[in-house]
């Protein structure tokens, strides 16, 4: 029954005093929420009264913690070291008296003092306090997360190399002092690093991560450089530096940065490594020289990246789709061609290309129809789902390409409820079909219900609202708990079956 509570949860038509009895049962012994899912759901309600909000908050430490990230826990009178999660929660959005980071600054729990060093917005004492924290890893926390430029310029020469790597990432860490953690110039050398630290429980853990240490904490000061490298508040200049460095890591975080000479992206295009290859086939300061090459010359996971590319020309972008299967749902330059760009390549003799324009969506209405009556099922199958597409010209895609389109047709948003229904009783049943079906807003019950036998479908269209009062009463009862689940959340359920189903659940049950 716990999946049913949860549909009923999330269900914005249940009634007020259903809602105050749904309430009453989380916490008690009437029903058993081993992932208490119930309350979670019941706290994302945007309807709760404040005697409804403190129920939960005290049945539940998960409710509390969202309700404290909404701004709904009342924190009168609230002790910071009863729940400290909860306390933290409210750390987090910028409320509670100082005094309760006071208090966490000093709490017994290494994990608690942990996660109270990446708070905003702390006292300075309790920065301080962080700073010099018995656990190294505390400090390291503090590192990656204060934005006082001072502070973090003193963790990033810290005599204990964890937390010199840590606050590597830190990007209110002033460049001077980023550049010293790859140059080492003006840097002691760092006293210690987990691997190397007398608690064997500590350096087990770094171990198991890969970490070793002979003497001059190799592995730390490894990542630490591929930390700052990738950090763009390290100078330009200073990161460059590292476009030899023998580790892959460090070359690889250094393809990521977006202000180095167009000159040394070439070079880590070129790089042995095809992880780092890759790495700068994605990043998006590449210039259009450097883009033509790779597209024209690049290995076929660099061709592949680059059609995902923002900047990546029009034409080079026609040119890459002979070689690479596009991801439709990843061709950012396509959102920004303009019209005319897209009209040329609709223009063109190669199914392919004309496949690739089909997909924008500024394509001018003239250019649009003229795809859909393409006679290449590929182009047809890019467009079929663009807005504005008639629906005689949607019923004339699917007589002419059957499968091959209909689930881009079902996927239309213009695509009419009688249509729907159509394509949802295919045989054989197209899944993709089925699936846009579920979720179309035009949706009719007699689309909805062959979507109910497909796996991937079923819950979403026991949640459209099209679906009978009759068809969720029987859907509620559905061995599948996770279409029964979504019947319950639909706001179609009729009041007297969802009474029922609290009702199975009461402590009179």
């Amino acid at each position: 029954m716990i999946h049913l509570l949860r549909g009923l949860a999330a269900n914005p038509a249940l009634p007020a005093d259903l809602l105050d009895r749904l309430v009453g049962l989380v916490g008690s012994d009437a029903i058993s929420d081993p992932h208490d899912e119930l309350p979670s759901a019941l706290s994302d309600r945007t309807d709760l009264t404040a005697d409804q909000v403190r129920a939960l908050a005290a049945a539940d430490e998960i409710a509390a913690i969202r309700f404290a990230q909404t701004g709904l826990l009342d924190i009168a009178g609230m002790d910071p070291l009863d729940r400290p999660e909860v306390t933290l929660a409210v750390l987090d959005e910028g409320a509670g008296p100082p005094d309760w980071a006071r208090a966490l600054a000093h709490h017994p729990s290494d994990w608690t003092r942990w996660r109270l060093a990446s708070r905003p917005g702390m006292p300075p004492d309790v920065l301080e306090v962080l700073a010099v924290d018995p656990d190294v890893e505390v400090v390291g926390e503090l590192g990656i997360w204060t934005t006082e430029p001072e502070l973090a310029a003193r963790l990033a020469a810290h005599p204990h190399a964890h937390v010199r790597m840590t606050t590597a990432v830190n990007e209110s860490v002033p460049p001077a002092a980023l550049a010293a953690l790859i140059t080492g110039e003006g840097l002691d050398p760092a006293l210690a690093c987990l691997a190397c630290d007398d608690e064997d429980t500590r350096a087990d853990r770094d171990r198991s991560m890969g970490g070793t240490c002979t003497g001059g904490h190799e592995s730390t000061v490894l990542h630490t450089l591929e930390r700052a490298a990738r950090n763009p508040s390290t100078p330009p200049a200073a990161a460059a530096s590292l476009a030899g460095h023998p580790s892959v890591i460090v070359r690889w975080a250094l393809a990521e940065r977006t202000d180095l000479p167009q000159e040394l992206y070439a070079r880590l295009a070129a790089d042995p490594d095809s992880d780092v290859r890759k790495e700068t086939a994605g990043n998006p300061a590449l210039g259009e020289p450097l883009l033509r090459a790779l597209a024209a010359a690049g290995e076929p996971d660099v061709r592949r990246l680059l059609t995902r590319h923002p900047g990546i020309p029009v034409d080079a972008l026609a040119h890459l789709a002979f070689s690479v299967r596009l991801d439709p749902e990843r061709l950012p330059r396509l959102a920004t061609a303009t019209p005319r760009e897209l009209t040329e390549l609709a223009a063109s003799p190669h199914a392919p290309v004309r496949a690739l324009a089909a997909r924008g969506r500024v394509l001018p209405a003239g250019v649009r129809d003229a795809l859909a009556e393409d006679p290449d099922a590929s182009v047809v199958k890019s467009v079929a789902s663009h807005p504005g597409l008639s629906e005689d010209r949607l019923r004339a895609m699917v007589a002419r390409h059957g499968v091959h389109v209909l689930g881009q047709v079902a996927a239309n948003p213009d695509a009419p409820g009688p249509l729907l229904a159509e394509l949802a009783r295919h045989d054989p049943p197209v899944r993709r079909a089925l699936r846009a079906i579920a979720v179309h807003p035009n949706a009719t019950e007699a689309a909805l219900l062959p979507c109910l036998s497909e796996a991937r479908a079923a819950a979403d269209a026991a949640l459209h609202p099209a679906l009978s009062a009759a068809v969720l009463t029987d859907l509620v009862a559905h061995t599948d708990e996770g279409m029964a689940e979504a019947a319950a959340a639909n706001p179609s359920l009729p009041p007297s079956v969802m009474e029922e189903l609290i009702a199975r659940c009461g402590p009179d049950a």
